[in-house]
């Protein structure tokens, strides 16, 4: 038998993510963001959700552009770190000793010590009650060797993200593989 909770921001996994912008000084500034995916192949683009008062919603507006720095277990206490505070009164690089670099792509830094990148334009901004949904078209994916699998792309396991927990407030590491997409379902 289910049990209702009644409607929550309640789904299991969400994303931990950095984005990173640029302020109207052209400072760098990153904030811990979960509402966020992949909403479409072709282009690609990816989406994040933030409230108006957030520094971050002024950047992406002004500049046009987003990065999505995927932070690996390691740095969890930095991701946690850049949501707790906010870019307008606190310089996050410095308190953390994590690295903003300038991107060649698109106006806004990412994160040079974090193992998966993504460099995104602003295409369009969708108003849903107290949040918008900025859609950024994916111009450039960038990784760390370190974490390539022999196919050329980012090994899960080596990347190690961080998922939240909405409404439980944790943060947790990837699972156990299960099997191979697209693949495991042909037993049936």
């Amino acid at each position: 038998m289910k049990k209702s909770l009644g409607a929550k921001t309640l789904v299991f996994p969400t994303p931990v993510w950095i984005v990173g912008t640029y302020d109207k000084d052209g400072r760098p500034n990153g904030m811990t963001a979960a509402w966020g995916g992949i909403c479409c192949s072709k282009p690609p683009c990816v989406y994040v959700a933030l409230q108006k008062p957030r520094y971050s919603y002024a950047n992406i507006v002004e500049r046009q552009a987003y990065t999505l720095n995927v932070p690996s277990e390691k740095f969890v206490r930095e991701a946690d770190y850049f949501g707790m505070v906010s870019g307008r009164t606190t310089d996050k690089f410095a308190a953390t000793g994590l690295t903003a670099v300038r991107s060649d792509i698109v106006d806004a830094p990412y994160i040079a010590e974090f193992p998966l990148i993504l460099e995104c334009k602003l295409i369009q901004t969708v108003e849903i009650g107290i949040h918008t949904q900025f859609i950024g078209e994916i111009m450039d994916v960038k990784v760390e060797d370190a974490v390539v699998d022999d196919n050329g792309l980012p090994d899960i396991e080596k990347v190690a993200p961080i998922i939240f927990g909405p409404e439980i407030r944790s943060y947790h590491g990837i699972g156990r593989y299960l099997g191979r997409a697209f693949e495991i379902g042909k037993k049936i």
